[in-house]
């Protein structure tokens, strides 16, 4: 198994948790917030004291730093190695989304692992702090916290929260979850020490080799910038040739989502179990949960190579728990599963369906059930009183509250086309009888607006509008060939329309951006479903065409998204270099983005816009379209 790797030194590399993000710098680790908060930020610190000696491998403490020589990014974890002391340390950040188990993926637990080994074959005194800042579970530093201690069986917890608890008061994009409470648990074995309060006290307590200071001497209620106050705790491993050491990290929102005016539960509490039951749960099953990630990881890499090559391997180790973690897994009063997607950096719309379309290729790879679970809430909402347009919604609101879409523009024929193509790629007859009725409306929609479209926003709405835009030609073009395939009938007509689009998108070596303006040209992503669902509506000679044209205005790192800039998506990068009929000319688009994110100056988690000459990444952060990716892997797996 191949990770993604960088010895030190070392560019940004881009890697992210479900509840907290890290960045790994050329010999550090610091902790990344949101942009908009601004002073020094001091959410999360690790030291270490070796033979009496202290220093840093994480955060802003005043001492040494440990040298990082590697940081190792899998799907489930990111490695970390650090040496000082002649002791070599290595931090584990473990999130089991596994997605074949739903109980397992929704759970908000993260394992941090610690391994030690001596480098000289001597014993070494050694012991480790961390901590967690109480600002992940705020949304603003004014906000007043209490923090609280908990015994757990086997289990010394504490958890910290906002006096207020507004719980799902508000929505917004560029909003934090300030209800519910952070938790950090370490295994009550004797061997660690817990407190909870303000930074300072606790850091230097463990810097000057004291016992931490009573939690009853450290006043709170306490806004975050009065004290930034910690959850944290040491684990002092003895003198040793070799140890090993974990916590988890937890967050427990209480209530999740609104989903038309119903508080839900997420997934893992809907049979009843709290915060405490999980944490003692996830400690037993600890092991066979690193055992599961180990062999998920190493068989995803090892598909993704052999599809894609080491690059698009790297790529895939990148983007996967970025893609699983902007979602929100929750339970429908029935108990079933709801998965809704949050449009970050964006406008912060919830179960958006171009945010679903270009995600989906990972969830059709692991588990179409999740896709069903992200396309169920907008069908439903489609199908109600609410929605009275003869076309699909673009979103069911903005996160956490789905009460119906709060997008102030339309996208007809994008949305149309994403879902009856989303339908047809679950490959399940029953679920597509079960809105047959609403299939059949977009269908007829797409049928009298799709294959010319007016002036209209398409999923890439950062750009002007377009009318007779051949890419979202194709998209109609191919969604009304995904129906009639779920109808069984002929795709006749369907291929008609792909010969004359042929015609009226012509432009020598190449097609257009649209239909009326010679000289220009865009990347045809949406092509790549003529493949996956084996329509076959347009000749192959049509993606051999375009793939043939790309290289002439790729440019320093990678495709840009048409003739209007310099502007690049990279999911659809991917979705156009998947189709290249051998692996080769597939990595040949994939290199300079893979140059790209080895090269990038923004410090952000992996972006999906990027200006491909200056490398610079473009408003967008941390969102789930990244999950596109893996539709070359699909592809594969598909053939």
């Amino acid at each position: 198994m191949n990770p993604y790797t960088r010895r030190a030194p070392a560019t940004p590399l881009m890697t992210h948790d479900p509840y907290f993000s890290v960045w790994c710098f050329r010999d550090k680790l610091t902790e990344t917030w949101p942009q908009h908060w601004t002073g020094f930020i001091r959410g999360l610190g690790g030291m270490a004291r070796i033979d009496g000696k202290l220093w840093k491998w994480i955060g802003p403490a005043k001492s040494d730093a440990m040298e990082q020589t590697a940081c190792e990014i899998y799907p489930t974890r990111t490695i970390y190695t650090f040496l000082a002391g002649g002791v070599e340390l290595k931090v584990t950040f473990l999130s089991p989304l596994l997605p074949d188990d739903l109980d397992l993926l929704s759970r908000p637990v993260t394992y941090v692992l610690f391994d030690v080994r001596s480098l000289d074959a001597k014993p070494h005194r050694v012991q480790l702090y961390m901590d967690v800042g109480v600002e992940a579970a705020t949304d603003s530093f004014d906000q007043p916290v209490l923090w609280m201690r908990h015994r757990l069986a086997g289990l010394d917890a504490m958890r910290a929260g906002t006096v207020s608890q507004r719980i799902l008061e508000r929505r917004g994009d560029n909003l934090r979850c300030d209800w519910g409470y952070l938790w950090l648990a370490f295994p009550a074995d004797g061997r660690q020490a817990t407190a909870t309060g303000p930074d300072q006290p606790l850091r230097q307590a463990f810097a000057a080799g004291k016992p931490f200071p009573a939690s009853d001497s450290l006043a709170q209620p306490c806004a975050i910038d009065d004290g930034f106050p910690k959850l944290a705790g040491t684990l002092d491993l003895g003198r040793v040739t070799s140890a090993t050491a974990w916590l988890m990290i937890g967050y427990e929102d209480v209530f999740c989502v609104e989903y038309w005016h119903r508080r839900l539960r997420p997934y893992w509490q809907r049979n009843g179990k709290t915060m405490g039951d999980l944490l003692e749960t996830a400690a037993a099953e600890r092991l066979g949960i690193i055992k599961r990630c180990e062999k998920f990881d190493r068989e995803l890499l090892r598909d993704a190579e052999v599809a894609g090559g080491a690059e698009y391997r790297d790529l895939c180790a990148l983007a996967y728990r970025q893609a699983v973690a902007a979602h929100k897994l929750a339970a429908d009063a029935d108990g079933a599963p709801l998965f809704f997607s949050k449009e970050n950096s964006s406008n912060g719309c919830m179960a958006t369906v171009d945010v679903t379309y270009p995600s989906a290729p990972l969830f059709l790879l692991l588990n179409p059930k999740l896709l069903e679970a992200m396309l169920t809430p907008v069908l439903e909402y489609a199908r109600s009183a609410h929605w009275k347009h003869p076309f699909a919604p673009h979103d069911i609101g903005t996160f956490p509250l789905a009460n119906g879409q709060t997008y102030g523009g339309q996208m007809p024929v994008e949305e149309c086309g994403n879902m009856l193509l989303l339908v047809a790629a679950l490959d399940d007859p029953a679920y597509a009888r079960r809105y047959w009725d609403l299939l059949t409306k977009w269908a007829q929609y797409l049928e009298r607006h799709g294959f010319d479209p007016e002036k209209q926003l398409c999923t890439d709405d950062f750009v002007e509008k377009l009318e007779h835009n051949a890419n979202l030609s194709v998209k109609s073009i191919l969604a009304l060939a995904a129906y009639a395939k779920m109808a069984g009938k002929p795709l006749t007509r369907v291929r008609a329309l792909a010969k004359k689009w042929m015609q009226k998108a012509d432009d020598g070596d190449h097609y257009r951006l649209t239909f009326d303006r010679p000289g220009t040209w865009s990347l045809k992503y949406n092509l790549v479903w003529d493949r996956l669902l084996k329509l076959n509506v347009f000749p192959a000679a049509v993606a051999r065409r375009e793939l043939a044209f790309y290289p002439r205005v790729q440019t320093r790192y990678g495709l840009p998204l048409d003739s209007r800039s310099g502007l690049a998506k990279l999911d659809w990068i991917v979705w156009a270099a998947a189709l290249a009929e051998s692996k080769a000319e597939f990595r040949a688009f994939l290199e300079p983005v893979m140059k790209w994110i080895a090269e990038t100056p923004s410090r952000v988690p992996l972006a999906d816009l990027y200006e491909t000459n200056s490398g610079r990444h473009y408003v967008f952060n941390a969102r789930s379209v990244v999950g596109g990716v893996f539709i070359r892997l699909l592809m594969e797996k598909w053939k």
